[in-house]
């Protein structure tokens, strides 16, 4: 147990809030960031300050405007942003908008402690009318929040939280790795279905529709209590069990989805959610689907599920869907009619399932990221109430060395500490030099062969070291400057993209391998050992 002290934030911090937003044309190419209460979203997803609209001297003295310190931290105080509970230190001196308490930590309050601490008590518990959100400064000066006795010991919670809040933005980093892995490998073999450069059948939708089907509404004079599914089932990164009962007049066969139904968002206020959709993963016999999902009955043999999924989810569709959306009430909304003339593309089935092999392994590292950040956030909600009940026993928790310039920064990213890497020793690896060098320079073709010789040579070289695409880049960039230090080439985009291609393509054929790593608490991808028959 550790002596926690319940404190006002007036007395950890000078509480007040920022100014008013200069115009559109007020703002320059150089200056002090201005922070919004809309920036907020970006910035805890890594966004760089200096990315921001910028102010100049000149406009900052005539607008009046504070520039708030580096360590300043920002929660929204007015408008539907309150709700959002989205808590951000300043990584350097910046201008605020009105619309943002700021808080500037006393010299008796760790920075970081503060904002975990708003993390954990979040400052929308303060909105009195969830009609109008706002939080008046007097409501948060009056807010208090558990403070160690102890100042070393906001330290060690700090530090103790971090670190597993570290984890938890390594497992989401992984899983949106994964997402692009896979539309990288969908425009590997089958290209861009906008320009659809390898004329595959473009049919309407319709042609592998056998029906379709809008759910059932509630109604308050029914007589039948059942379950249905919400859209929150539909509209995350993959179908979701979500449900809840209620009443309806009556209930068909008919409203209870299967397998061929892929269930798709009629409406929504958000024009990227209407349209989204993922095929229902087994059969259900207790939890119908409501209104403002429609279930697209799709003929048996027709398509890939897995492909259709992934060209779903593309900017071909999405285009076509939300130029079709009509807006009624302030929901953007699709019916049946404008779905069923979406244009999609048809591959030979043969890639469709190449890709869906592809994609099944994907899957099966996904579900292991998924299952480790469950665990990894239930951790998270243990210890953090644990750490502010002051039930925590902090003394096998050593403190941090810390820089003095550590004090007040905290790192991006959901402003988590990051864990430090485990250092592993590199074999030297050797990329063979052949006659295709030269030609690789000039011609895509020709450095894609000469790539994936390189990356089988720096597989089977690896011995038991982890396969780090990162590493196989500087390699080859390496490689070249040194067989032609006349020629500036660098590696591009493209040429990752095709890397990352032949990394799932050796996934799927056995040549690497997922294993997880219990020191790095991550999973790596190793060469198979190959052995000969003899």
């Amino acid at each position: 147990m550790i002596l926690m002290k319940r404190t006002p934030l007036s007395q950890l911090a000078s509480v007040s809030a920022g100014q008013g937003a200069p115009k559109d044309n007020e703002f320059s190419g150089s200056g002090v960031p201005f922070v919004r209460a809309g920036s907020l979203k970006a910035l805890l997803s890594g966004k760089s300050e200096s990315e921001l609209e910028l102010v100049s001297p000149e406009m900052a003295k005539l607008r009046k405007l504070k520039i708030y310190p580096k360590g300043t931290i920002l929660f929204a105080k007015s408008g539907m942003s309150v709700t959002k509970d989205r808590v951000y230190v300043l990584q350097n001196p910046a201008h605020v908008v009105s619309h943002l308490a700021t808080l500037i930590p006393k010299d008796c309050v760790y920075v970081d402690y503060l904002r975990l601490a708003l993390k954990h008590f979040p400052p929308s518990s303060l909105i009195k009318d969830l009609s109008y959100p706002a939080i008046g400064l007097g409501d948060i000066e009056n807010f208090e929040i558990p403070v160690p006795e102890e100042f070393d010991n906001q330290i060690r919670i700090s530090h103790l939280l971090g670190k597993v809040e570290g984890l938890i933005v390594q497992r989401k980093q992984h899983l949106q790795q994964l997402d692009d892995l896979l539309k990288s490998v969908f425009l590997e073999i089958f290209g861009d279905p906008v320009t659809n450069e390898n004329g595959w059948d473009k049919p309407e939708f319709l042609a592998i529709i056998s029906s379709m089907r809008n759910g059932l509404s509630p109604s308050k004079a029914g007589a039948y209590k059942g379950r249905v599914y919400t859209l929150s089932a539909i509209t995350g990164d993959s179908f979701r069990e979500i449900h809840k009962e209620d009443i309806f007049s009556q209930i068909h066969q008919k409203y209870y989805p299967t397998p061929n139904d892929f269930l798709l968002c009629r409406g929504n206020g958000n024009l990227s959610l209407v349209g989204k959709g993922y095929f229902f993963p087994s059969v259900s016999t207790d939890v119908i689907f409501p209104d403002t999902i429609i279930a697209v009955s799709i003929q048996p043999d027709t398509i890939n599920r897995a492909f259709f999924e992934a060209l779903w989810k593309t900017k071909f569709i999405r285009q076509q869907i939300e130029n079709s959306a009509r807006t009624t009430n302030g929901a953007h909304k699709v019916n049946q009619g404008v779905i069923e003339n979406i244009k999609i593309i048809r591959p030979p089935m043969d890639l469709q399932n190449q890709f869906a092999a592809i994609v099944k392994k994907v899957e099966s590292i996904r579900s292991l990221y998924q299952q480790s950040l469950t665990d990894l956030e239930c951790l998270y909600g243990a210890l953090s109430q644990q750490a502010f009940n002051g039930e925590l026993d902090l003394s096998q928790v050593s403190m941090p060395k810390l820089p003095t310039e550590d004090a007040i920064t905290v790192s991006q990213g959901e402003q988590a500490t990051m864990p430090a890497p485990v250092v592993q020793t590199v074999p030297a690896i050797h990329l063979p030099d052949n006659d295709s060098l030269l030609p690789a320079l000039e011609n895509a073709e020709a450095r894609k062969t000469l790539i994936e010789e390189w990356l089988e040579a720096y597989r089977t070289q690896l011995a038991d070291t982890p396969f780090l695409l990162q590493q196989f880049m500087e390699l080859a960039q390496s490689r070249l400057a040194e067989i032609h230090p006349d020629n500036d080439f660098v590696l591009g985009t493209s040429d990752f993209e095709h890397i990352k291609a032949w990394v799932f393509e050796a996934l799927a054929t056995g040549k690497l391998s997922q294993v997880f790593d219990d020191a790095g608490n991550c999973i790596e991808l190793k060469a198979a050992i190959e052995q000969s028959l003899t």
